[in-house]
């Protein structure tokens, strides 16, 4: 019993609502916006997704951990979410490219983590409550404590968590897409062009998955890295094919400088934005952003190809998108999410640049969507 209670934690939410499970990963408190994903498995990438910064991230699928973690599966340099929530952590890590287990990968890389609670019921009172903020210890273990906590906390609205998230320098991305990722061509192989055939790409990186850049060297991209702060001379200065818009946390709308940078570079170069860099795109063009009820986290969101008529069951991250109200003469809707209407693709009517609100570098997820990186590469011809 005394075991029991050394290992109890809990989550207290802004509302007034508390679980009780038992600690795993790191020991210790943080806070967050609670928020839940529907996928199955690519925990590890969802782990070290820079776009989860601030997040207390609940995984609705049973058993997680059961295949273990390895070197290979990492979308950046380490975790960056707050907190980790699971029904049952599994204590058997069973795959053949498995390097240990996700207790110990938390617990290496502090990530606080909570187990044996009812995540249905959590999931069901986000959805009917709203992603709330919320408070998840090991250490403080009084209800009415953590809920003050979790009212005290910022919250995501407003914040720039892209500052939390961004690289130091500039640098040059060479790795491509391992096996295990690249379903066009299995054997792993790939051959690339001479390097003066090469289009190249400038990157904004607001909190970018590498399985971004990993996709555009496959499609025979240099790909050049800049942290997100960079001015549009800073980007323009390096004379690329095309700029890419990253993925990234939080609020889109704090982010001037970005804004500002993309304002100046669309109409010169080819504009390829994902997610964060899709909402950005569209506030330079001089739309607006609402914050969902929600979100859309997991890799089984429907979106439906308006120019197409086809569905992509896609992978999303995102607890912000664009206003359809707001959105201005010069661009048009081009993909729409089938769970909630909202816009999940914009395109700018005159000038080459274009957006999409989920992830189609799958990792994990579906593979539906990779064809806009080729029509992104088409773009720079």
């Amino acid at each position: 019993m005394e075991n029991e209670m050394a290992n109890e934690a809990k989550l207290g939410l802004e509302d007034g609502t508390v679980f009780t499970g038992t600690s795993f990963g790191a020991a210790g408190e943080v806070d967050g916006e609670v928020v839940f994903n529907t996928s199955m498995t690519g925990y590890q990438e969802i782990l070290t997704d820079p776009s989860y910064r601030g997040q207390i991230v609940t995984m609705t699928y049973t058993e997680i951990g059961n295949y273990g973690v390895n070197s290979e599966d990492v979308e950046s340099t380490k975790p960056h979410l707050a907190g980790y929530i699971v029904r049952e952590n599994s204590r058997r890590a069973s795959n053949f490219r498995c390097e240990g287990s996700l207790d110990d990968y938390l617990k290496k890389n502090g990530i606080v983590g909570l187990e044996g609670i009812d995540t249905r019921a959590l999931v069901r009172h986000i959805r009917t409550e709203g992603a709330m903020k919320g408070v998840l210890s090991s250490v403080d273990l009084n209800d009415d404590s953590l809920i003050a906590k979790a009212k005290a906390s910022p919250g995501l609205v407003g914040r720039d968590l892209v500052r939390e998230v961004l690289p130091e320098n500039a640098r040059e991305w060479t790795e491509s897409l391992s096996p295990w990722a690249r379903n066009e061509n299995p054997s792993g192989k790939h051959d690339s062009k001479p390097a003066s055939q090469l289009r190249h790409v400038v990157a904004l990186d607001f909190g970018m998955k590498w399985n971004i850049a990993r996709h555009l060297v496959d499609r025979d991209c240099k790909v050049s890295i800049l942290p997100g702060t960079a001015t549009a001379h800073e980007v323009l200065k390096r004379k690329p094919d095309g700029v890419f818009l990253s993925n990234g946390p939080g609020d889109p709308e704090p982010l001037d400088y970005a804004i500002k940078t993309i304002r100046s570079v669309v109409g010169k170069v080819p504009v390829f934005g994902i997610c964060l860099g899709h909402q950005l795109l569209a506030l330079a063009c001089g739309a607006k952003t609402f914050k969902l009820k929600f979100g859309h986290r997991g890799a089984n969101q429907p979106v439906l190809n308006i120019d197409s008529g086809q569905v992509e069951i896609t992978s999303q991250n995102h607890g912000f998108a664009v206003e359809e109200d707001t959105l201005p003469d010069c661009l048009e809707i081009t993909h729409r999410n089938l769970n909630d209407n909202t816009i999940a693709g914009l395109r700018h009517r005159e000038l080459s640049a274009f957006g999409v609100q989920y992830h189609p570098e799958a990792s994990a997820g579906p593979h539906d969507s990779r064809y806009l990186f080729d029509q992104f590469y088409k773009s720079m011809a």
